[in-house]
């Protein structure tokens, strides 16, 4: 069961996530960079992946509930025509993405659409070369400038939280890193907007999305502590950091009914969860533990 407080002030102290660790679903301690208790490593899915293919996804998708067909079906069109990279065959083939997909669900993500998405973005291409024979494993990665690419399932986590089995129009993502998060929602909302505030990053973040032509992505390089207002309100806002409390101007650009999923705390990181009720009136949940890098201010 998880634990509800109506608060009609925000920030968020530190006191209100840093308690027993409640979990909402799955097993295992989430993370940007989390461990869970069944995770495949690069060598039982290659093997898996060698001994008859891809294997039936254990999600059923029912007429309307995919991602839009044509957004993904021109996001795999896209990469399959891009200029190949001197990567092993076998750690980019669909398989190995099935079989990350198919072990997500097991830890407990159940949204369909959630996991479409998922199998349709190719992880493998927002990591350096040298990484592709983990691509598809459940850990997070090094990007470059003491930031990490998070692991599958955490993702997955975040976004169904963020979702709720809702339609969304627009969603902002806060630290954009090397894109790949923000791929994966530009199959499931209308609009999608993305900040980073490490140049290098957002430079790197546009340069792995330009392959795949995503026509309903936008980002920006910024404060993401800021958000955007000219664009709110948000249906959902995702943060990839962790910061003390949930920033104010990114509370009061979540549209009423919205859902922010966010990391709170420092050393101890939990998910929280905050759906605006109200004018100045918001409704947090403690979800699982979890650890991801530190929400800064600023640009670098």
């Amino acid at each position: 069961m998880t634990e509800r407080e109506r608060r009609s002030t925000f920030p968020l102290p530190l006191s209100s996530v840093t308690g027993p660790d409640r979990r909402l679903g799955g097993s295992g301690s989430a993370n940007g960079n989390a461990a869970s208790a069944r995770v495949a490593t690069p060598q039982t899915a290659t093997r898996n992946a060698s001994q008859g293919g891809a294997k039936p996804l254990p999600y059923a998708i029912a007429p309307g509930a995919a991602p839009s067909k044509s957004h993904s079906a021109a996001l795999q069109r896209a990469h399959e025509n891009a200029p190949a990279a001197p990567r092993p065959d076998l750690m980019v083939s669909a398989a190995i993405r099935h079989a990350m997909v198919t072990r997500v669900a097991r830890q407990g993500v159940n949204d369909a659409q959630v996991l479409q998405a998922l199998d349709t973005v190719p992880r493998h291409a927002f990591i350096e070369p040298a990484l592709s024979a983990q691509a598809y494993i459940d850990a997070s990665l090094p990007i470059g400038h003491h930031q990490t690419i998070s692991q599958p399932y955490i993702v997955a986590r975040m976004i169904e939280v963020m979702r709720n089995g809702r339609q969304m129009a627009r969603v902002l993502e806060i630290g954009t890193g090397c894109g790949y998060q923000a791929a994966v929602l530009s199959c499931l909302a209308k609009e999608i907007y993305s900040i980073e505030r490490i140049k290098p990053l957002h430079e790197l973040a546009k340069a792995n999305l330009r392959p795949l032509r995503i026509a309903n992505l936008r980002l920006h390089y910024g404060d993401g502590m800021l958000g955007l207002p000219q664009v709110a309100p948000f249906d959902g806002i995702i943060l990839a950091a962790a910061g003390l409390e949930v920033p104010q101007a990114l509370l009061e650009q979540l549209a009423i009914g919205g859902r922010l999923v966010a990391p709170v705390g420092a050393q101890v990181q939990h998910l929280h969860l905050i759906t605006r009720s109200g004018k100045a009136e918001w409704l947090s949940e403690t979800l699982e533990a979890c650890h991801f890098v530190p929400l800064r201010p600023g640009t670098v």
